[in-house]
């Protein structure tokens, strides 16, 4: 029901709805207006061209219309009022003085009429339908102010989203131009690590071909043999050092492979105690063994499984004081293998404890011993043995207590463990098996003491310093087995076992990598370009003489020079 429209209500001129009166007799619309009057605002017209201006100017609530006017009539008024878009839905009351029949009421509804009054107007009539379209009147102009700050709103939310948009876009190019330059940085160091790595690896060569040609030539006197076995040690142990940060950049970035055989448990953790050893001998520890009868299988990489167990009894060394205890225990539990490290060592405080695998991470200590290191050991245990498919755990009592790991792996299936091969040292060649060997390395130091080990060995031996020097010895000399180096000046390595390749002479050639880069990457090029196997700086001796004396029993199949 439309709220009645009190004349007492409060509400100033500017406030009242506006009323559009037309009729061309004056005292008609006098008449109106007083009995509207504190109820609307009316506006008075006394012809049709009068009554349009004001429309032009202003809006109404509602048009009372005289149906009688002179020049144009009220219902052409009409017609005209509701062709225009802005007027079309004012409701219009026309005003007659004269009886209509049906067919002039339906014309008048039929241009848009909404009602009918008849002179003499009844005012109570006429407030109560005004009231009506005023209260319409009143909540159009609501929902139109409603929708204005309803569109306010919508260009503000759209000048704030455009605003977000713009942010976010440029987020987006930073987060891609941050990204593309950790992923440039990551490859600057992976390339600084292999750089780094090559760089070390050549220095560690030269020393370890010294130290085992004073061990083969030196007076069997015990200092010397006892100096020359520390020397051999640290240089292990500064290898494993090296290896440690290539391994670190390989895994983070996932390409690390596993190179898996079916490997026996006690070999695999004699490997690892002869790397830990000079760690466990320089702080007097001693280690207790209890390992479990017979052979233990795993289908491993027996380099990286030794590693595991090696980087578990150096970190136990390097957290137990002088003269401590450390027990590496072995147990077959069900389809899989315990290996558990434990020492009487500094312990682990309980905060700490899930933290001890994350890279560049190490307990705080007094002892300036236990603060030593890289803080990357533990984090290759847990990525190696993860690669494996096992799990490996810490526990502590807390500070003072010790600390144990332990290591859990899936046990080999399938055939049994075949025999295992004579090591390198059995098959020297003797001096009627001797070879051609062909030495390529541009530090001289390390081409020196190589060349006096595989001399020593037996062997015929020629050096070259660079690429294109190898390729005129090796055409002169004719080398059963060139021993390459990878970053050469004028050609590197590469280039050169491309172009030995070539040549048919070479074609059964042993070629070896003895090189400092050892990515993926690199050995897989290395494959490419025809090289029969990748070693890294410093070589192990015994794998290399294993390689010459398998190449001398294969003399006879090589082109003769």
């Amino acid at each position: 029901m439309a709220a009645p429209l009190n004349a007492d209500s409060g509400a100033t001129q500017d406030e009242l709805v506006p009323v559009l009166l037309v009729d061309d007799e004056p005292v008609n619309l006098e008449g109106v207006q007083s009995m509207l009057e504190g109820r609307c605002r009316c506006v008075q017209a006394n012809s049709a061209d009068e009554a349009l201006l004001h429309l032009l100017s202003q809006d109404f609530a509602a048009i009372i219309l005289d149906i009688r006017l002179p020049g144009m009539t009220g219902i052409d008024l009409a017609r005209l009022i509701k062709r225009r878009r802005r007027t079309e839905h004012v409701p219009i009351l026309f005003l007659t003085a004269h009886m209509l029949d049906e067919s002039d009421i339906l014309r008048g509804y039929n241009t848009g009429a909404v009602d009918y009054l008849t002179k003499p107007v009844n005012p109570h009539i006429l407030r109560s339908k005004i009231a009506v379209f005023a209260d319409l009147y009143r909540k159009s102009r609501e929902l139109e102010r409603a929708n204005e700050a309803l569109q306010k709103q919508i260009a503000q939310r759209e000048v704030i989203e455009e605003a977000l948009r713009k942010v976010n876009q440029e987020l987006e190019q930073r987060v891609t131009e941050r990204t593309a330059a950790l992923r440039a940085a990551d490859q600057r160091k992976d390339e600084f690590l292999a750089a780094l790595a090559h760089e070390l690896r050549n220095p560690l060569a030269a020393l370890q071909g010294a130290a085992e040609v004073i061990r083969m030539t030196a007076p069997p006197k015990p200092e010397l043999k006892s100096s020359q076995g520390v020397i051999s040690r640290q240089l292990r142990q500064m290898s494993r050092l090296v290896d440690d940060l290539l391994d670190v950049s390989r895994i983070t970035r996932g390409r690390l492979v596993l190179r898996r055989s079916r490997v026996e448990l006690s070999a695999v953790v004699d490997d690892a105690l002869e790397m830990s050893r000079p760690a466990l001998e320089a702080n007097a520890h001693t280690v207790t063994l209890d390992l479990p009868p017979g052979q233990v299988h795993l289908d491993a990489d027996p380099v990286r499984l030794s590693q595991i167990v090696a980087n578990l009894l150096d970190n136990a060394a390097k957290y137990t004081d002088p003269r401590g205890r450390i027990h590496l225990c072995v147990d077959v539990v069900g389809s899989h293998v315990k290996i558990a490290v434990e020492d009487n060592g500094v312990g682990i405080d309980l905060s700490v404890l899930p933290t001890v695998f994350d890279l560049f991470v190490q307990a705080e200590h007094d002892s300036e011993q236990v603060r030593s290191g890289l803080g990357i050991g533990l984090t290759l245990v847990r990525r190696l043995v993860e690669l494996h498919g096992g799990t490996v755990e810490a526990a502590s009592e807390g500070p003072g207590k010790g600390s144990r790991f332990t290591v859990r792996l899936p046990l080999s299936e399938g055939r049994p463990a075949l025999e295992k091969a004579d090591g390198p040292e059995e098959h020297a060649p003797a001096r009627d098996g001797a070879l051609r060997v062909l030495i390529v390395e541009d530090n001289k130091d390390a081409a020196d003491m190589l060349s006096m080990l595989v001399s020593a060995w037996g062997h015929s031996v020629r050096t070259a310093v660079d690429g294109l020097d190898a390729l005129d010895v090796a055409e002169a000399f004719r080398p059963h087995a060139v021993l390459l180096d990878i970053g050469l000046p004028k050609l590197d390595g590469h280039g050169v076992a491309r172009r030995l390749r070539a040549q048919l002479w070479s074609r059964e050639t042993l070629i070896v990598a003895i090189t400092g880069r050892g990515q993926e990457g690199d050995r897989q090029r290395s494959e490419e370009v025809g090289i029969d196997r990748h070693l890294l700086k410093p070589v192990d001796l015994r794998v290399l003489r294993g390689l010459l004396s398998e190449a001398s029993k294969r003399r006879e199949r090589v082109v003769p020079a």
